[in-house]
């Protein structure tokens, strides 16, 4: 693999210990700091916009990374700069064993901050165990508070495990909590402001995020996705929304301030005003495989070596290559665009 003189190994670094390391960065000179690592592919929901509500088949279980091998592939990431790493799914929390895995990751040298997202339905139980282990703060998917139509919207009657798990989080200290809502037209853009108004009471932040290609069924449509200037119009009719100061960085949200502040809402407008040109993200799905974008067309298989007896430069070999291989843009908004085979489930959000 070559790489352009300008982003040689002197001047991007990443520092473990005495030891420097050259940092992540793909062929168009984007540093990567940010791993999504997901946990499972099961999920004890369905929502429409995810799976059938039949479910999916499931990968086998001697498929996903052991405990054992998701430490050691995540060291080797830590090892070239990764700063922060998300937990995702399917569901993390289903996940056998998982403060101890939490612990372990907490462990690594430097030390990652550590972040999560889940649909919330077991938080309760776990948001005191594993702020303890040492995950830093929870994003919780939650796409309407109303009990009928979440229940319509998952196939589950568990909203109030999912308040509950939010509030747990909240006195564990996983802080910031946020709240993640993809806004769907025709089933829940008419919430969208009495959903901001009861974040903001609770001290919760919301984001707002366009539904993007990535369900089961392949019935995703643009033209029937709410766009985030819609689902702006829709705020501005009961709050006053200003952009939030300072810069964005790589965040996928567009802040904005309500009524002043301090309380503000993000925008995740994926499809119509991608943010690819920023983007920090590299992906490790719960069977082994490294992609580095959520809609690539191809993945390195890191499972077979790491059971091979690959060492951390090898394996940190192949993830450079594999990243010198990152699309410049997701590639929604060009001709010819298909979605990825794997649907978000397993993929990891």
């Amino acid at each position: 693999m070559s790489t352009p003189a300008s982003l040689n190994d002197s001047t991007i670094q990443a520092r473990t210990g005495t030891t420097r390391v050259p940092a992540l960065v793909d062929g168009f000179g984007r540093v990567v700091s940010d791993l999504r690592v997901s946990l499972t592919d099961v999920c004890n929901l369905r929502c429409t916009y995810c799976m059938p509500a039949e479910g999916l088949p499931c990968m086998p279980a001697s498929q996903r990374l052991t405990d054992d091998e998701l430490v050691r592939a995540a060291s080797v990431f830590v090892s070239a700069g990764i700063s922060q790493i998300r937990l995702t799914g399917g569901e993390p929390l289903l996940r056998p064993r998982l403060p101890g895995l939490v612990a372990r990751l907490a462990a690594l040298e430097p030390r990652p901050r550590l972040a999560m997202t889940t649909n919330g339905l077991s938080l309760a139980r776990w948001a005191g165990p594993l702020a303890s282990a040492g995950l830093d703060r929870v994003n919780v998917s939650l796409d309407t508070i109303d009990p009928q139509q979440y229940c319509r919207l998952t196939g589950r009657d568990r909203l109030r495990h999912v308040i509950a798990g939010l509030a747990a989080a909240r006195e564990a200290g996983l802080r910031p909590v946020k709240v993640n809502a993809v806004v769907m037209r025709g089933v829940n853009e008419g919430i969208v402001p009495d959903l901001l108004a009861w974040c903001l009471e609770r001290g919760y932040e919301l984001r707002f995020i366009e539904q993007m290609p990535l369900d089961a069924q392949h019935g995703w449509r643009r033209d029937q996705m709410v766009t985030g200037a819609e689902i702006r119009e829709l705020l501005a009719r009961r709050f006053t929304l200003r952009p939030a100061p300072g810069e964005r960085g790589s965040s996928p949200a567009q802040h904005f301030t309500v009524d002043g502040g301090p309380g503000t809402v993000g925008l995740v407008s994926s499809v119509t005003a991608p943010f690819c040109g920023a983007c920090d993200r590299i992906r490790l799905t719960a069977d082994g495989m490294v992609r580095s974008c959520l809609f690539a067309r191809r993945e390195l298989d890191l499972r077979t070596p790491l059971r091979g007896g690959a060492g951390p430069g090898e394996l940190l070999d192949l993830i450079r290559e594999e990243l010198w291989h990152k699309p410049r843009a997701h590639g929604i908004n060009e001709a010819g665009f298909t979605q990825p085979v794997r649907p978000m489930s397993s993929i990891g959000g």
